[in-house]
């Protein structure tokens, strides 16, 4: 055995090993336990002790990770909420969209004009992005994930995915107008997955109620849910859109087959066992700032810009629907985080040379800082028995 095979092997077991003793510690301190993994994803990163280095092992079960924690998402949502929720959730993620990008846009061109108006422009549009992963697990822990503000939050962030794409084909367009991108090829290609997943889904749940008895062992449906999950998250990605869209309506679509139980039982199993810690815990681990004192103003301003556009967009789209003071202060809360859709479009930015690598770095920390405070305020927004209500 090699000794790069050894190291691999020695990484993952340490990951695993500080994400459960930073969930546990995170519990013990009545918080919510992707907390305590976060952390200790900074703690042995490159940032303090510097024992385990972020690499692609560690990345690739970090995104198995979000992909499975999406399908659980999708198996888990009420979708008669969803359909009830629909008109709030997408004026949740349109309050969602505007405020970022305004304020983001805003924010770079007055504070850092040697950006440009396309860098503006661009963190704009990075800022519009939802990563919904932290919220959805701390959803869980709550209990509120089958809740009205649960499927307003999780709906919300799908349509603020599909948006955000098609945000970022226009400004790619604009930005680079001989280019490979075309608006119109993005439109099509989100089209044709919605289309055709709705189709193949219809078609696989009259399998899954009359025939899967006769073709699948009850043991064997979780892996073939497994298989089936990302099947659906390749395509998506292959479309464009992000993968967790895929896994996501996956899991709607086994949440209306008779085994839905059994496949939740199956997946959380495998998931919270190995693959969602490593993807807390590589968030932490993926910060490495060299220079603190050149990011400390940006970060700043465009951690105040990320967090406050959301909470206030966010919440008037749903104080819009009627929902109560508390409510829209929780789907705003809810809609804070961002992820992985914000570091691969800043690193399309950063490649295409539309941003500088200290506003590329910076939004790299505030992925980080948006990820950290969600958990418990979000936790707050949920148990906090003196927050107003209309």
């Amino acid at each position: 055995m090699g000794n790069g095979e050894t190291n691999y092997i020695l990484n993952i077991a340490l990951v695993l090993i500080f994400a459960n003793l930073g969930g546990i510690l995170s519990r013990k301190l009545k918080q919510p336990v992707v907390l305590g993994q976060i952390l200790a994803g900074v703690l042995i990163g490159p940032i303090a002790l510097n024992i385990v280095k972020p690499d692609m092992i560690i990345s690739s079960y970090a995104e198995i990770g979000v992909i499975l924690l999406m399908f659980l998402a999708g198996i888990e949502t009420d979708l008669g909420e969803l359909k009830r929720t629909a008109g709030a959730a997408s004026a949740i993620a349109l309050g969602g969209i505007i405020t970022p990008f305004v304020m983001g846009f805003m924010a770079i061109y007055y504070f850092f004009p040697q950006e440009g108006i396309i860098g503006a422009a661009f963190v704009g549009v990075i800022l519009t992005a939802t990563s919904i992963g932290i919220s959805v697990q701390v959803l869980r822990e709550l209990n509120k994930i089958k809740e009205k503000t649960g499927v307003s939050i999780l709906g919300a962030a799908v349509i603020d995915d599909i948006i955000g794409i098609i945000l970022l084909a226009v400004v790619l367009g604009v930005a680079n107008p001989t280019g490979e991108t075309n608006i119109a090829v993005v439109l099509l290609k989100m089209a044709g997955f919605f289309v055709l997943a709705s189709i193949a889904g219809r078609i696989f749940i009259v399998f899954m109620a009359k025939y899967s008895a006769k073709v699948l062992r009850n043991r064997n449906v979780g892996v073939f849910a497994i298989i089936t999950c990302f099947l659906l998250a390749y395509f998506a990605q292959y479309l464009g859109l992000a993968a967790i869209i895929g896994a996501y309506f996956s899991g709607i679509v086994f949440s209306l087959t008779p085994y839905t139980n059994r496949v939740e039982q199956d997946v959380s199993n495998i998931a919270y066992t190995l693959f969602t810690p490593i993807f807390f815990l590589n968030i932490g681990l993926g910060i490495s700032v060299q220079n603190i004192s050149l990011i400390i103003v940006p970060v700043t301003v465009l951690f105040l810009v990320a967090t406050l556009s959301k909470v206030i967009g966010c919440s008037i789209g749903a104080k819009a629907m009627r929902y109560s003071f508390r409510e829209s202060l929780q789907v705003g809360i809810g809609m804070i985080p961002r992820g992985e859709v914000v570091l691969i479009t800043a690193n399309i930015a950063k490649a295409g040379g539309f941003i500088s690598d200290t506003i590329f770095t910076s939004l790299v920390v505030v992925v980080l800082l948006t990820t950290i405070v969600t958990p418990s305020l979000l936790k707050k927004a949920y148990t906090h028995k003196t927050v107003m209500a209309a």
